[in-house]
């Protein structure tokens, strides 16, 4: 059963429900990522499956020597275990500083093999590797989210409480740019654009 709802609004005539997800939904690092991730934990299964990303698996000491090539990109993540998992790629502020509770359990890299692909380029410039922090950062800033129970999905009812529309599977804040909030409405002002059509048609 899904949780209360966290916020509810009245829009041109309808009404838009945020509730949290179930926990259903599927992990954002099962879609195509541009970095690659791998941890190691004695209690969680976290990141990436690497046998299915790079064909093999990837042991703690393979895993430092690849970041530490020279044509490799990365940041550390760390992670803090207390009543629920977070996850960051900085450990200087709490709780990911804490001593008991918090500590490194990977990283998310990409190799320049990666960057000029994405970029179709053969010269990596300084320019793209800053978008590659950019990027790698954000990845695990939704990851974080997804970790966390930042997931949402949105009901749309008519004023009897009728159920229209729903959808689910929102990663980050609710009322975000292209979040469950603004879906929502979308959805609500295709449905007035669809019903003022038809009602020209039947005029004329």
């Amino acid at each position: 059963m899904r949780q209360e709802l966290v916020y509810t609004e009245e829009y041109k005539g309808y009404i838009i429900k945020i509730i949290p997800s179930d926990g259903s939904d599927n992990s954002p690092r099962d879609d195509d990522n541009f970095g690659t991730m791998v941890c190691f934990h004695n209690r969680y299964t976290l990141g990436d499956d690497i046998p299915k990303k790079l064909g093999f698996t990837v042991d703690i000491d393979e895993l430092k020597e690849i970041i530490q090539r020279k044509d490799v990109v990365a940041l550390p993540i760390y992670m803090y275990d207390h009543s629920g998992i977070g996850i960051s790629t900085s450990n200087s502020r709490y709780p990911f500083n804490c001593p008991w509770d918090s500590g490194q359990i990977g990283y998310i890299y990409a190799t320049y093999e990666d960057i000029r692909k994405n970029w179709s380029g053969k010269r990596v410039t300084k320019k793209m590797l800053d978008r590659v922090l950019e990027i790698l950062q954000s990845e695990v800033n939704v990851y974080n989210d997804y970790l966390t129970g930042n997931v949402y999905g949105y009901v749309v009812e008519d004023k009897e409480g009728n159920h229209l529309d729903s959808c689910w599977g929102y990663i980050g804040d609710y009322d975000a740019k292209e979040g469950p909030l603004d879906c929502a409405k979308d959805i609500v002002n295709f449905w007035i654009s669809e019903e003022e059509k038809i009602n020209k048609i039947m005029v004329l």
